[in-house]
């Protein structure tokens, strides 16, 4: 109708490019805002403890300005908790905000699907076996990556069915627990112990020597990722569509999954695997940006809920300690109900 108008053609040019603009602010906008409450959120998870720390004097104990007890305090006990906590959180929030894109599909996030199982099935044999970080993450890695290509290979046909996809991952979830269940009660008391702690997704004993792997391993991820991002967003309309403007659809999927089963794995080695962070992060940042890819504000909406739930387990029940994997857990638990239930009253208003 518009191919014979003009003016029409360049009123429409004029709309779109407005819309993509606002779109661009508003996601600066919340970026910046959500960056902001994640540093204060930081520096109070710093601050609070045993030995409380004033706000003010947060920042130069980081930079080893001040008394000795708060600098070693700092040092040596919170800043590696909360560095942990802010990396595991991007990690898991840009990981769940890739798959759900990808699958367009808000159940599928690495919790749902599976991947969180299969990396944490290959992390406890790695414990289980006495093995280096280092040998965790490769482990947590395989696992992430075999669960992934058998979730593919098993949900392809002619094509990627979103609804497929987390079928067949809840179906390969449940093995890959069975799996790490087993693994567990062949281990000995302290081996068993000691798996169990970290199933349950803990920050309690990460240091200095987890936080520096991590933050290379990530900053490398998210910068594949954000060099990926614009395939992201044609793989967002349909295959035939994004076929037709000249994307490699299934290449560019296994580029996208590959790194997002990555920053799975990073996050499950450094801290366990911290219930649906992943299913969590993604739609709370799609709402406060208004827009539906979101990758940056999900990663800083994934740290946000990490640091805040394990400040909630720190101080709470105090002198107790609560591993921040309950928090999230009790927190994601009932969206997902919720989003269940949506789903089936819509498939019984079809």
């Amino acid at each position: 109708m518009t191919r014979g108008n003009p003016r029409a053609i360049v009123r429409a040019r004029v709309i779109v490019s407005s819309v993509r603009s606002s779109t661009r602010i508003r996601q600066l906008r919340v970026g910046l805002a959500l960056a902001l409450g994640l540093a204060v959120t930081f520096s109070v998870s710093v601050s609070i403890g045993d030995f409380s720390i004033p706000l003010l004097d947060v920042v130069p104990a980081m930079l080893g300005f001040g008394d000795e007890g708060s600098v070693f305090v700092v040092h040596e006990l919170r800043l590696p908790r909360a560095l942990a906590g802010t990396l595991v959180g991007l990690a898991f929030g840009l990981s769940g905000a890739i798959f759900q894109s990808v699958a367009r599909n808000s159940l599928a996030s690495p919790d749902i699907l599976g991947i969180t199982a299969g990396a944490s099935a290959a992390a406890v044999l790695a414990i289980l076996a006495g093995a280096s970080f280092a040998a965790l993450a490769f482990s947590a890695f395989g696992g992430a990556l075999v669960l992934s290509v058998a979730i593919y290979v098993l949900a392809y046909k002619r094509g990627v069915s979103s609804y497929r996809f987390v079928l067949v991952g809840i179906g390969l979830s449940s093995m890959a627990v069975a799996l790490t269940s087993y693994l567990i009660t062949r281990a000995d008391i302290y081996e068993a112990a000691e798996a169990n702690v970290w199933m349950i997704g803990s920050l309690n004993a990460v240091g200095w020597e987890t936080i520096r792997p991590v933050a290379i391993v990530l900053g490398l991820l998210a910068s594949l990722a954000l060099i990926l991002v614009g395939r992201l967003r044609v793989l967002q309309l349909n295959d035939d569509m994004a076929k037709g403007l000249g994307v490699g659809v299934e290449r560019s999927r296994l580029s996208l999954l590959l790194v997002a089963v990555a920053l799975v794995a990073v996050g499950t080695a450094a801290s366990g695997p911290i219930a649906f962070v992943a299913f969590l992060a993604p739609p709370i940042a799609r709402r406060l940006a208004r827009a539906p890819l979101s990758l940056v504000p999900a990663a800083l909406v994934g740290a946000l809920i990490v640091l805040l739930a394990d400040m909630v387990g720190r101080r709470a029940f105090a002198p107790t300690e609560i591993p921040v994997g309950i928090f999230t857990g009790l927190c994601g638990a009932p969206y997902f109900l919720w989003l269940l239930a949506r789903a089936n009253r819509k498939e019984l208003a079809k």
